[in-house]
């Protein structure tokens, strides 16, 4: 997949509708709703997942986050929260994907791959001809407790780039992503999509300052 010099912008783990706004404003074309995890931050209820992504305007693209590896599980939780997209943040057995893509048309499937090794570039070529999108985030599902995003880590920009590189989807780059890294991030890795969580949040709040310096900072590329 070529690179991107001017990526897209995800904002994650959006907690009301005004923090949607906020963002939107700032410039995101996505955001993210995070539905219930084993561990990391901006987790909200289905209920108020449903009430953003309903706020939402069409072309802006809503990810629902799940942890579930369950395909029936995943497809009732996304016809409960009218996201757009899913976002898999766990890994699925064979044949899963292409149930959920047969069971929900139109709606966008992203898979997270956590960037743990050389495995992970393994992982990432063979999950993405099912995939509209990977999503390459720093988190580590192999810990007692899954880490399965929101770790504020930066991972090792120089196989994401190579994902990147072999990878037939799209990608966004997720991980510790902040102001004063993310033009570092972009030449190194060229990514569809920029996925930013902590880096614009202040005591768990969307940070006006921060996310209007983070978008400044990819304008002025």
């Amino acid at each position: 997949m070529e690179a991107f010099t001017h990526p897209h912008v995800k904002v994650c783990c959006i907690s009301s509708v005004q923090e949607a706004w906020s963002a939107i404003h700032a410039g995101a074309s996505a955001l993210g709703l995070v539905s219930a995890m084993p561990s990391g931050p901006g987790v909200i209820s289905e209920a108020l997942i449903a009430e953003i992504t309903a706020a939402v305007p069409p072309p802006i693209a809503t990810f629902l986050l799940t942890s579930s590896q369950d395909v029936e599980a995943i497809i009732a939780q996304q016809r409960r929260c009218r996201t757009n997209t899913v976002q898999l943040c766990d890994a699925l057995s064979a044949g899963a994907h292409a149930h959920l893509r047969a069971a929900l048309p139109g709606v966008s499937i992203v898979q997270v791959i956590h960037v743990t090794g050389e495995e992970s570039l393994h992982e990432a070529l063979r999950v993405a001809p099912w995939v509209d999108a990977l999503l390459l985030d720093s988190g580590n599902p192999a810990l007692a407790v899954k880490q399965l995003g929101g770790t504020g880590r930066v991972h090792d920009w120089s196989l994401s780039r190579r994902i990147r590189e072999h990878s037939p989807v799209p990608l966004f780059l997720a991980g510790g992503l902040r102001t004063d890294n993310v033009d570092e991030a972009v030449r190194q890795v060229g990514p569809f999509g920029l996925d930013v969580c902590s880096g614009v949040r202040t005591d768990d709040r969307l940070d006006p300052v921060k996310l209007q310096a983070f978008f400044a900072r990819l304008r002025a590329r």
